[in-house]
């Protein structure tokens, strides 16, 4: 009789032993996929930064070089085009190659209506400038509700917000540039990068509130 109640109470003990082994196996997992979550979000992020840095970047040296006539300029261009497609594809693991290849396109537009609004504006075509001025910001809408449609974690209304205040910032730039008005030149690209790294955490932050699991592990 002892001997039998000997082994259940060492049979209790090995499974209690074994039940905190698997609490504490199972807590110290949560924790590492918590760890791991929270870094590919940082790195997400980071990534996302390093897109739009490159196309204020990239754009500024197209304004500079347009409005200098240096010859490098058509380089320029082609690198800041090349920035367009790496930000189609950055979405592309989440919304798909289409919608990915969607965005491409609208953001080439986008550079390339900038680039005939700097043209205009360079040859004093008032005329050619409104137009290509009401093109820009109706592309910059176009994008908006494309990025709306493809994520409901973005509304219609910010994402207008963002791709407005990124064509006014971007267009102050250009002014001041064209004025010789170096300090506001400075002030007015230290703006346009302060409010692209908001644009591109905003983007990074909805892409990750929709698809939490690409992120979990």
């Amino acid at each position: 009789m002892r001997l039998r109640l000997l082994g259940a109470f060492l049979a209790l003990a090995l499974l209690a032993t074994g039940g905190s082994w698997y609490a504490t196996a199972n807590a110290d997992s949560s924790a590492h996929n918590g760890a791991s979550a929270i870094s590919n979000q940082a790195a997400f992020r980071a990534a996302m930064r390093k897109l739009w840095e490159d196309h204020i970047v990239w754009t500024r040296m197209v304004i500079v070089d347009v409005i200098a006539g240096t010859p490098d300029s058509d380089a320029a261009l082609a690198r800041l085009l090349r920035n367009q497609t790496d930000i189609g594809d950055a979405i592309k693991p989440y919304f798909g190659d289409a919608a990915g290849t969607q965005l491409t396109g609208l953001l080439r537009q986008h550079i390339l209506i900038a680039g005939q609004l700097l043209t205009a504006a360079k040859a004093g075509d008032t005329n050619a400038f409104a137009s290509a001025k009401a093109a820009w910001y109706a592309n910059a809408h176009d994008i908006a509700v494309f990025l709306a449609a493809a994520n409901d974690k973005w509304s219609l209304a910010l994402l207008d917000d963002e791709m407005k205040m990124h064509l006014d910032q971007t267009l102050a730039e250009a002014v001041a540039r064209f004025g010789s008005d170096w300090t506001g030149d400075v002030a007015a690209y230290d703006a346009v990068h302060v409010h692209i790294l908001h644009m591109a955490d905003t983007l990074s932050d909805g892409i990750i509130a929709k698809f939490p699991a690409a992120f979990a592990h």
